[in-house]
């Protein structure tokens, strides 16, 4: 099975224990599952909170929860070399607020912090990448958040050449 398989299985399961009622997601996993997350680096809560915002609101999908993934993992492999990072977790205090804009563009700054951070695996369990925020804001400007992920990695820490590609895709 390949590991997109196995995520969507691993989520599809999650997701009828979630809908049956178990909010409990520490005991979802078996440490086959744990293993699977890490060799994609991937946390626990991070898994599950795209299986809770697809139970509770429909979005984001399966589909796009794997292709985030795909993006994360490539850069843990890639980058990372399989390693977990050892860096301090990015906080909802270290990131800029809500309302900080850029070049007109309210959020993104706080969009491109936290896709930094999914990058490196570094999100505090308390942040996910493309909740229901960051979702508003790449529909706004009509983005894909694998896009977006992908188009952070390629910028680098440059984050204008974030903002200039967000701004043609308008």
């Amino acid at each position: 099975m390949s590991w997109n398989d196995t995520f969507l299985a691993l989520f599809n399961r999650c997701l009828v224990l979630y809908q049956d009622g178990n909010k409990e997601f520490e005991t979802y996993y078996s440490e086959e599952d744990l293993a699977f997350l890490r060799s994609i680096g991937y946390r626990k809560r991070e898994f599950f909170d795209f299986v809770e915002d697809y139970a509770d609101a429909g979005d984001p999908s399966p589909s796009t929860a794997v292709l985030i993934a795909a993006v994360r993992r490539d850069y843990f492999l890639v980058v990372q070399e399989g390693k977990i990072s050892t860096d301090p977790v990015v906080t909802r205090d270290s990131i800029p607020a809500k309302d900080c804009v850029v070049d007109g563009i309210t959020y993104l700054p706080r969009l491109i912090e936290k896709a930094q951070a999914k990058l490196r695996g570094l999100l505090d369990p308390d942040l996910m990448f493309c909740c229901g925020g960051d979702r508003r804001c790449l529909r706004e400007n009509n983005l894909h958040p694998a896009d977006f992920l992908r188009r952070v990695w390629a910028a680098d820490g440059d984050h204008q050449k974030v903002v200039d590609w967000v701004k043609s895709q308008k």
